[in-house]
């Protein structure tokens, strides 16, 4: 299955706020100006609040112990924010679809891009597909966008360093279990 950019996108960046909590209106402009997405609504003051309550929404739907719990927390967050389907060209990047209104603040906009782009992600690729960290001492959350559906990690550097803490280990198992009495 193709991937959508854009969805893909959303999800990084909800994921990059959940496990770098935002700061200010400064620091919302930053990261969606460097999110890679044409974001057609400039951050006010209230959307810092709201974005904020998005997050804590991602974390329980990320965190959910059962997929019908996750689904249960996404169709509730897909009630709320989207609106009837449309197909537009409002930015001049080509025809696509919209599931929100016009004039809706950057919060709404993120809300509802997140909420489709994890509805899509997870009803075409798996609901096994958002998780954390498996390094215990990190514990970020992530979302699985590999090929094989098998991401354990947030970042290669987690994954090194767990490798690392793995081979040390058995290295030491070995050098332990063959040392005579004798």
């Amino acid at each position: 299955m193709q991937q959508n950019h854009y969805y893909v996108e959303a999800l990084r960046l909800v994921t990059d706020l959940t496990n770098e909590p935002l700061v200010d209106l400064a620091d919302l402009r930053r990261r969606c100006a460097e999110s890679d997405m044409l974001l057609d609504a400039e951050a006010e003051a209230d959307d810092v609040d709201a974005v904020r309550e998005l997050v804590a929404r991602w974390t329980e739907i990320v965190d959910a112990d059962t997929e019908q719990r996750r689904v249960d927390l996404l169709n509730a967050l897909l009630a709320e924010t989207a609106a009837y389907p449309r197909i537009t060209d409002h930015d001049g990047s080509g025809w696509h679809l919209h599931y929100r209104d016009d004039g809706v603040s950057l919060a709404v906009v993120l809300t509802v891009l997140v909420a489709m782009a994890a509805a899509r992600h997870l009803t075409d690729l798996g609901m096994h597909r958002l998780g954390r960290c498996a390094l215990a001492e990190c514990g970020a959350a992530l979302v699985d966008v590999s090929r094989g559906g098998r991401q354990r990690y947030c970042s290669r550097v987690c994954a090194n360093r767990d490798a690392v803490r793995r081979h040390r280990g058995r290295a030491q198992e070995s050098t332990t279990g063959s040392v005579s009495t004798a």
